[in-house]
C-alpha cells in the first residue's frame, strides 16, 4: 500500500530524515518509533504531502492519505460538527441541524457519544478535540491513515476506545502508520515497527521481536535502566494550603489540601474529574467562587514568588511559539531594560544543554521544535525561574522515553532541593513512579489520598470511576 524509498528531508543544517526506507501493509498497523526530533512527524508530513523531500520516492497519492497531527488543527470557532467535515463537499441542500445529527451519529458509533457535535470547539475540553481529530480521518474514507501522538489527550478510558477503532480500520483493510511515545500503546495495536534515531533507520521488523529494552536502547543509543528515579525526600514546612475550595461552574468542589517542601503530590482522575481545573485555579488562571488558597496572587506576582504552570496546552499558554528558545525560558526573569540579547541567549543555552532540548540554536522560533521539545522549554522556564512551586499539568505530554526520564529526574532533584510538586497525569505509572502522594479527583471533588508507595494501578482506578 505504502513504499518509502531513501527518503531524505533537511531543514537548514538540521538533517530530520536521512535516507529512510521501509513498506507498509494494508490491514496492518506500523508503529514509527523515536524520541522527539527523530525525525517521526517529518516523515509523516512527507508521506502525507504537506512537505517535499529533498531526495527518495514515496510510492503512493497524497489524496489517499489523512494525518492526524501531533498538534490539534481544528478551527476553535466551529462546531465539532463543522470540523468534523471541514473540506467536505455539502451541496445546495446544506442543513447545520442534519450536519450535526451526522456527526454526532459518527461519534455515537465511535463510542464518543460524550462529545456533543453541537458544541463551539473551543468550549470542549482537550481530549474531546483530540477525539474530533481521531473522527475526521473516519470521515475522509481515506485507505492510508496516519497517527501522530493522536492519544496524547485521551484518558485511560478513551484510549481503550481508540485501540478498538484502530482495530476495526485494519478489519477494513487500512494501512495504519501510528506514533506514540508510550510503548504499551504501540504493542496494544501494532504489527510492525520502524525505529528511528537523529533521522535515520535503526532497526524494523515485526514488534513482537522487540523487547522494551531493545526498543528503547535503539531509540536513545543507550540503556536506559532507571525511569523513575527517586531520592530520599523529607517533607517540610506547607507551602501550599488549598482549604474548601470551589471553581467556577461547581469544579473543583470543596477541595482541601496541604502541599510541602520537597513533596511530590500527583493528582489522577477520569477526563472532566477537575484535574485542569484544580490546577489552573490554584495558579490563578480559574475562577474561585469560594474557599480559599494560601499562596494565590495574580499570575505576574505568582512568577515573582517562585510559583510555576506548565499547562496541558502549550500551545494555548504553555509557550509564544514566534519567539525564541531562550526567550521563552527565561520569559519569568526578565525585567527591564538590562538584559543583552546574548546574555539571554547564552543562558538559553544552558537550560538547553540541561533538559535536553534537540535544536540548532537558542535563538532559533520555538515554534520550529518537535512538540516534545516545545514541552522542555515549558518545563525549563520553571526551574530557570527557581519556582518552589511547580505545578504541572500532563508534563511529559508529547514526549519521548528518554525525555521522560530526564524530565522526571529534574522533579526529582527540584523535589530533593526542597521545592513542591503539584502533578495532574493521566499516566497512572508515572503518578506512581515519581510521587509522594496520589490524590484521586472524582467528579469535581477530591475524593482520596494514597501513599505512592502503598497504593496500586488498581486502586486507582478504582476510586477514579466509584
Amino acid at each position: 500500500m505504502l513504499r518509502v524509498d531513501r527518503l531524505s528531508k533537511a531543514f537548514g543544517s538540521t538533517q530530520a530524515v536521512d535516507q529512510v526506507s521501509f513498506q507498509a501493509e494494508p490491514g496492518r498497523v506500523l508503529a514509527l518509533i523515536g524520541e522527539n526530533g527523530s525525525g517521526k512527524s517529518t516523515l509523516m508530513k512527507l508521506i502525507a504531502g504537506e512537505t517535499i523531500a529533498d531526495s527518495g520516492e514515496i510510492s503512493v497519492r497524497p489524496e489517499d492519505v489523512h494525518l492526524v497531527h501531533q498538534e490539534l488543527l481544528l478551527c476553535p470557532h466551529l462546531t465539532a460538527a463543522e470540523n468534523l467535515f471541514l473540506g467536505s463537499s455539502t451541496g445546495l441542500l446544506f442543513s447545520p441541524r442534519k450536519l450535526e445529527h451526522r456527526a454526532q451519529e459518527l461519534l455515537d458509533n465511535l463510542g464518543f457519544p460524550e462529545v456533543s457535535a453541537s458544541q463551539t470547539t473551543s468550549d470542549l475540553p482537550i481530549s474531546q478535540r483530540q477525539v474530533i481529530e481521531i473522527a475526521r480521518a473516519i470521515v475522509k474514507n481515506c485507505p492510508i491513515i496516519l497517527l501522530d501522538e493522536p492519544t496524547s489527550s485521551l484518558t485511560e478510558a478513551d484510549k481503550t476506545k481508540f485501540y478498538g477503532l484502530v482495530r476495526r480500520l485494519k478489519d477494513a483493510g487500512k494501512t495504519v502508520i501510528f506514533i506514540s511515545h508510550f510503548l504499551e500503546e504501540v504493542r496494544a495495536v501494532s504489527d510492525d515497527c520502524v525505529i528511528l534515531r537523529d533521522g535515520q533507520m535503526v532497526a524494523s521488523g515485526l514488534l513482537s521481536d522487540f523487547p522494551d529494552q531493545e526498543i528503547v536502547r535503539h531509540m536513545v543509543g543507550r540503556e536506559v535502566t532507571d525511569l523513575f528515579p527517586r531520592s530520599e525526600r523529607t517533607p517540610g514546612e506547607v507551602v501550599l494550603r488549598v482549604e474548601n475550595l470551589t471553581g467556577d461552574a461547581n469544579k473543583p468542589q470543596e477541595v482541601s489540601f496541604e502541599l510541602r517542601a520537597g513533596e511530590v503530590l500527583g493528582l489522577a482522575g477520569l477526563n472532566g474529574a477537575g484535574k485542569t481545573e484544580l490546577l489552573r485555579a490554584v495558579f490563578g488562571l480559574r475562577k474561585v467562587t469560594s474557599g480559599s488558597v494560601s499562596n494565590q496572587s495574580n499570575l505576574q506576582k505568582q512568577w515573582r514568588t517562585g510559583v510555576g504552570f506548565v499547562s496541558e496546552d502549550r500551545k494555548l499558554d504553555g509557550i509564544t511559539l514566534p519567539l525564541s528558545i531562550a526567550e521563552n525560558t527565561t520569559m519569568p526573569t526578565r525585567r527591564g531594560f538590562l538584559n543583552s540579547p546574548k546574555g539571554v541567549s547564552d543562558l538559553g543555552s544552558a537550560w538547553i544543554e540541561k533538559v535536553g532540548v534537540a535544536c540548532e540554536s537558542p535563538d532559533q522560533p520555538v515554534g520550529s521544535l518537535s512538540g516534545g521539545n516545545q514541552q522542555k522549554v515549558a518545563f525549563a522556564r520553571l526551574l530557570h525561574a527557581d519556582c518552589k512551586l511547580l505545578i504541572l499539568d500532563e508534563p511529559t505530554r508529547g514526549v519521548d522515553v528518554g525525555s521522560k526520564a530526564e524530565i522526571y529526574r529534574l522533579i526529582d532533584e527540584a523535589a530533593k532541593s526542597g521545592a513542591a510538586v503539584l502533578l495532574a497525569s493521566s499516566y497512572l505509572p508515572e503518578l506512581l513512579g515519581i510521587c509522594d502522594r496520589i490524590g484521586v479527583m472524582n467528579r469535581g471533588r477530591l475524593v482520596n489520598i494514597f501513599d505512592a508507595q502503598s497504593t496500586s494501578s488498581e486502586e486507582l482506578v478504582a476510586e477514579c470511576v466509584r
